[in-house]
């Protein structure tokens, strides 16, 4: 049975409201450093602590199944409920760096409720076409999450605490209309029981590990490079003062045009094959890595913005694809399983990314260290690359 042309929209709708508590926290990072008082070194913190949160969350809901074992949707309404509260509780204002900390922690970790059990939902829709309809998903995570950029952006006579109440109530809604309008798709097959070792038997799968080997050389890349776009533009910005940049505007921008080669690459990717799509999006993010250095030396602001912009869409394009191969190469009532553990592993190497990137910014402001960057793209080609030889041709995982 064909599923409502609805259906798609309204997930991709409520993946946006709830992704973006993602980095609410930092849409608003230069408030809460000066209301609160934090050090410089507050931005590479707090978005770790989203991150262990999630790593943490989705760690468990893998162990436990609980994507395969309950009715995804109420999983997602269940997180989009208690992740807004923990948003909300960055507004306090008895706050300090410990409690700012534990909030975005626990945001986090009922995220690992709303991404992928989001995908999760999807997959169950959608068997033919996957890559397409996770390339909105994924665009949708993506908007998401620059979206608090665009709310600072326009709201500057209001206070910093209504970005995040905004955010929260977004969330709230997204998962009222998950639960009220997306029941559980006809491709589902729950798990009757608790499977402990679910999350291991997934990488006896060759194409599974070039999938997931892929994702994890492109996440090392992608939460460091969002997470730092406010302050490389900041930077450009010190060492030209002629470029006048509006930084909130700009970095939403450079972040929400990934949604859109996300889309366009779901696109490509039933017209040129999803791991093909892949491997080419991974390699160009890597380029730009390698090339920022020369782009920070230059003169012109303009070529300056054209080229973050550019890495702000290659950098992301691949995500939905490599998700698509893993829930393609997964068994079905495993599927929430394998895409949960894959995302787990994924943010946990962002953490030792954004961790490395912030120590190495303390201690070097050179312009180069983003090159640090290309070494998880160089790994997620390399793994890409080594099972396309021993295929000697064509893919064995179906087009989309």
């Amino acid at each position: 049975m064909k599923p409502s042309k609805l259906i798609l929209p309204i997930i991709v709708f409520s993946q946006f409201c709830c992704t973006s508590l993602w980095f609410a926290g930092n849409g608003v990072m230069q408030d809460l450093v000066v209301t609160f008082r934090l050090g410089n070194s507050a931005v590479g913190h707090l978005t770790s602590a989203v991150q262990f949160g999630f790593i943490v969350g989705t760690l468990l809901f893998a162990i436990l199944s609980i994507a395969d074992r309950f009715s995804p949707s109420k999983v997602f309404l269940s997180c989009a409920i208690l992740g807004p509260l923990f948003n909300l509780g960055v507004i306090w204002e008895g706050n300090g760096l410990a409690s700012l900390l534990t909030f975005r922690f626990f945001t986090g970790f009922f995220l690992a409720g709303i991404y992928p059990v989001g995908m999760k939902i999807a997959a169950d829709y959608y068997e033919k076409g996957l890559g397409k309809s996770l390339g909105f998903l994924v665009g949708a995570l993506v908007v998401g999450t620059a979206f608090p950029h665009l709310l600072k952006n326009m709201t500057h006579a209001v206070p910093w605490n209504r970005v995040l109440i905004a955010t929260s109530g977004l969330a709230f809604l997204g998962g009222l209309l998950m639960v009220g309008l997306v029941p559980d798709g006809p491709f589902r097959k729950p798990s009757q029981k608790l499977q402990l070792s679910a999350f291991v038997k997934v990488f006896q799968h060759g194409e599974f590990r070039s999938a997931a080997f892929g994702y994890f050389g492109h996440m090392w890349e992608l939460y460091t490079f969002w997470a730092f776009v406010p302050l490389m533009l900041q930077t450009y910005a010190l060492a030209n003062p002629e470029a006048a940049f509006n930084l909130p505007l700009l970095s939403f921008l450079i972040i929400g045009l990934g949604g859109l080669a996300c889309v366009i690459g779901g696109y490509l990717a039933q017209a040129f094959g999803t791991k093909k799509v892949a491997f080419t999006a991974l390699l160009l993010s890597c380029c730009c890595c390698l090339l920022s250095p020369i782009l920070f030396a230059q003169s012109s602001e303009v070529l300056f913005i054209a080229f973050l912009m550019f890495w702000g869409m290659v950098v992301i394009a691949d995500s939905p694809l490599f998700s698509t191969l893993v829930a393609q190469n997964a068994s079905p009532e495993i599927k929430g399983t394998a895409l949960t553990i894959v995302n787990c592993i994924g943010f946990a190497i962002t953490i030792v990314s954004i961790q490395l990137l912030n120590e190495m910014r303390s201690g070097n402001p050179s312009n180069s260290i983003y090159i640090i960057l290309a070494l998880g793209p160089i790994l997620g080609l390399m793994a890409l690359a080594s099972k396309r030889k021993k295929q000697n041709g064509p893919e064995v995982v179906k087009r989309n």
